[in-house]
């Protein structure tokens, strides 16, 4: 999942920055509303964390814009501003939540998994495929036996391919939902990780089958 912050505190941005990437999250950041609205309209995410007093533009005029262009990024405003026309007006704008400053850090984080949760069409904390379950909330796999262990980014590409169970993903798609703009996810590098994805899930019965030309998608071993 891919989450765009929005803050122009350093210190928090870099703290909620560092808390999202320590939960697996691919995070951009950026610390005024110029900057917000011209790669929102850019680039694809699932989440846009806004604050609203933002250097050269206004956190309300980036979330405008950003429903003007319908933008369907789950938007969260986190903001000092708390008073109730300030959370009315936001909402009407098309905000999924708002947080008021100070806040629990707990709270925090259970906001952004209900939002992504919400984002992918999911009702539940948790979703299964044959024999795998994934919870949302910690984003680990287990079976039906044991947990599942695998490296933050097999697990990444394993979540996105069991959300969306049945349906192909795009690899443009991955390689949006995986990656910030620091990184970089090359064909090759997501043949590597499918190809061990299928090792570790074939005594499971389950493979990740590739759609010629277009992506990937989660399935059962039909051997």
């Amino acid at each position: 999942m891919r989450i765009l912050l929005v803050e122009d505190n350093l210190a928090l941005a870099d703290g909620l920055a560092a808390l999202l990437r320590q939960s697996g999250y691919a995070v951009d950041m950026v610390h005024d509303g110029a900057s917000a609205e011209a790669l929102a309209a850019a680039e694809s995410f699932d989440l846009v964390i806004l604050d609203l007093n933002l250097p050269q533009m206004d956190g309300l005029d980036v979330l405008r814009a950003m429903r003007s262009r319908k933008n369907a990024a789950a938007v969260m405003i986190l903001t000092a501003r708390g008073a109730p026309e300030e959370r009315v007006k936001g909402l009407d704008l098309g905000a999924d939540d708002y947080l008021i400053k100070p806040f629990d850090i707990g709270e925090f984080e259970a906001r952004v998994r209900s939002l992504l949760r919400r984002q992918a069409g999911l009702k539940t904390s948790s979703v299964s495929f044959g024999p795998l379950t994934l919870d949302l909330t910690t984003r680990s796999f287990s079976t039906q036996t044991a947990p599942l262990d695998l490296p933050a980014r097999e697990r990444d590409l394993l979540e996105l391919l069991i959300v969306k169970a049945g349906r192909v993903v795009t690899r443009d798609a991955i390689v949006q939902s995986l990656t910030s703009l620091d990184d970089e996810l090359s064909a090759n590098a997501i043949e590597q990780y499918t190809s061990r994805l299928r090792k570790r899930l074939a005594p499971l019965g389950l493979t990740i089958r590739s759609a010629r030309g277009l992506g990937y998608f989660l399935d059962r071993d039909a051997r």
